[in-house]
């Protein structure tokens, strides 16, 4: 954050020195007070403030860009204030839904704000701490694969899984299995794509990358079941040098959400919470308890066909 604060210094020293040259001392005060002001509308001033607020929340932009970034920045400020002034002739903040949003708005904002002030910004992992994280995901850097997937995402009810996943280990293709789930009437969906190590769910990569091309496997899904086939690979190391600045990236958002469960557990045990009527159930769960998106059971060789056709597709899952 102070990077970017010293990127945006010059544009606001700029502004705020605009107009200071040979002034009378009874206008001192009033040129002062202009150059806080970027645009005006119907008489509600846009401020330099608001503007370099903006300009902060662009990721990655170059001091030579931001002139013209201002400009655009401050362009969509009148576009949303010009709106945002016929919302409240419409009397649109006391509508329900709206207020509601803002109330969510609110309550967000100052959540992380707090977490932002308590736990500052995490400290920079060690050397050690990042190579150690390295050796322990070859399938990540020093095994990565480009894999080429094919996928079926199956829906179905918890008690018919063990069914599924039967018919699977039977099934001599997997052009089979999907014939079976149309005559079932499960509703399927396919996909298949390239994708990277890095984009591919952390819980079942593992497996994914000691699994020969051709075998398939199933995993939990949030209503039923994935079907997921490695249909070919290809290794495409990543060198320790390459990935210790995303290594150490990571390892420092795994610390921040560590301190900031710890304080919101601090402040929960401090806190009287009531949990009422259908909603006592939620006394149970913790913020970060959320089920796992996939168990991973054992694989299946199977021959590395192409889905049907028939079967409907879908984008490429992220």
């Amino acid at each position: 954050m102070k990077a970017m604060k010293k990127l945006y210094l010059p544009l606001l020293i700029a502004v705020l020195v605009a107009g200071c040259g040979d002034k009378k001392e009874g206008t001192a005060a009033e040129e002062k007070s202009a150059t806080q002001v970027a645009a005006k509308v119907n008489g509600t001033e846009l401020t330099v403030h608001q503007v370099n607020y903006a300009l902060q929340r662009i990721p990655n932009i170059d001091k030579d860009q931001i002139q013209a970034a201002s400009l655009q920045v401050v362009s969509n400020l009148v576009d949303q204030e010009v709106v945002a002034q016929k919302a409240l002739v419409d009397k649109l903040d006391r509508d329900p839904v709206v207020v509601q949003a803002l109330d969510a708005a609110r309550r967000r904002i100052l959540a992380e704000a707090w977490m932002d002030r308590k736990l500052g910004t995490p400290a920079e992992p060690s050397e050690t701490e990042v190579s150690d994280y390295f050796d322990k995901h070859p399938e990540l850097f020093a095994r990565r694969k480009i894999y080429r997937l094919q996928e079926i995402a199956i829906k179905a009810p918890k008690d018919k899984h063990d069914a599924i996943r039967a018919q699977l280990g039977v099934s001599k293709t997997l052009n089979d299995f999907a014939e079976w789930l149309k005559a079932e009437n499960y509703p399927v969906k396919a996909a298949q794509g390239v994708k990277p190590a890095e984009q591919l769910p952390l819980n079942i990569l593992p497996q994914l990358a000691l699994m020969p091309d051709g075998q398939a496997m199933v995993v939990n899904a949030p209503d039923g079941l994935m079907v997921v086939m490695v249909a070919g690979s290809q290794v495409q190391p990543v060198t320790l040098e390459q990935a210790s600045p995303v290594i150490a990236k990571l390892l420092q958002t795994r610390a921040r959400q560590k301190a900031a469960k710890s304080e919101l557990d601090a402040l929960k045990a401090a806190a009287r919470i009531e949990f009422v009527g259908e909603f006592a159930g939620a006394g149970k769960l913790g913020a970060a308890e959320v089920e796992p998106a996939a168990g991973v059971p054992a694989a299946k060789t199977i021959p590395g066909d192409e889905v049907d056709a028939n079967v409907p597709d879908v984008p490429d899952r992220e």
